[in-house]
């Protein structure tokens, strides 16, 4: 009894000291399981897994995320005026820009660049963390689909294929910063490292039989089919892995990436060039943390922005 009772009070000494340490959000492991409990809800929908809760805000790795009343990063949504444009990014954790200051992310740069030429153009930015292609269409027909954007961007990524699990987790994994702290450790001593790891994985991703390869082309088709019935323009711009951008060993994945949005009728962007050959530290939201910092967000408005403006 009395060394269960010292294990118990052990644990949550070490526990205590962790919260007190992790206080600085420099732990990007801690910080997404916190932007899991406190900005993410169970989604009734299987196929989505969670969604964004609704009007709430968090400060995340120092950052404030705030979510709108349709769990978009941003402000409440204004009426559309007649003969408005409005865009709407789709897309994971870079999308929503995951470290990055609200100002400072992809859309709010792009509806900043539209300002500055007297335009006034909504970018609406639909990101959530850990959603891949199946997740963040089915999501656009389920609660976005009444936004009747005039542009749709797919910010697509390479996981963007991946089969994704639920998630959820058991409750130490919830509700406890030294139950993530292990789990992050063992995963670390247990899991393959090395650059050829990641590019073995995304070989294995885009293997044309792979049913998440599958799931992202045929969830693709529907979001193009959609385009094509309303009359709305769309697009998929090609996020890079910014782990190795002097060396990259992906782009025969963008030009996979290239040919099926051809294929489906979207307007394909390649944002890698943009990106040049910048060292992980240069670009990374923090060490250890490999999200576009507001520099590889910057890069990717630039690089999207031409494109976009086309239209008049």
């Amino acid at each position: 009894m009395v060394f269960a009772l010292s294990t118990v009070l052990g644990l949550l000494a070490v526990e205590g000291v962790l919260r007190l340490q992790n206080s600085s959000m420099q732990n990007y492991n801690i910080e997404m399981w916190r932007y899991a409990k406190e900005l993410k809800t169970p989604s009734a929908v299987p196929e989505l897994g969670h969604e964004h809760v609704k009007d709430r805000s968090a400060i995340l790795q120092s950052v404030e995320i705030r979510l709108n009343d349709r769990g978009l990063r941003g402000g409440p949504v204004p009426p559309l005026a007649p003969g408005g444009r409005r865009i709407l990014v789709l897309g994971g954790s870079i999308t929503l820009g995951w470290g990055v200051p609200e100002a400072e992310t992809m859309t709010a740069r792009l509806e900043q660049m539209f300002a500055a030429e007297g335009r006034a153009v909504q970018v609406l930015n639909a990101g959530v963390g850990n959603y891949n292609a199946l997740r963040y269409t089915e999501r656009f027909f389920r609660e976005l689909e009444d936004l009747a954007p005039t542009d749709i961007v797919v910010h697509y990524f390479l996981r963007d294929a991946e089969q994704l699990d639920p998630g959820g987790g058991n409750f130490l994994l919830r509700h406890s910063e030294l139950a993530v702290t292990a789990w992050a450790a063992l995963q670390n001593v247990m899991a393959p490292q090395g650059e050829n790891v990641l590019i073995d994985h995304y070989r294995s991703v885009y293997a044309e039989d792979r049913p998440g390869y599958v799931a992202m082309k045929e969830e693709l088709a529907k979001l193009a089919a959609y385009a094509r019935e309303h009359g709305t323009r769309i697009y998929l711009a090609m996020i890079p892995d910014v782990h190795n951008l002097k060396d990259y060993p992906f782009r025969d994945i963008h030009q996979r990436m290239r040919q099926v949005a051809g294929e489906l009728g979207y307007t394909y962007v390649d944002l890698l060039p943009g990106f040049g050959s910048l060292d992980p530290q240069q670009i990374w939201a923090l060490p250890g943390d490999p999200h576009p910092n507001a520099l590889g967000h910057k890069i990717m408005a630039e690089q999207l922005f031409p494109v976009l403006d086309q239209v008049r």
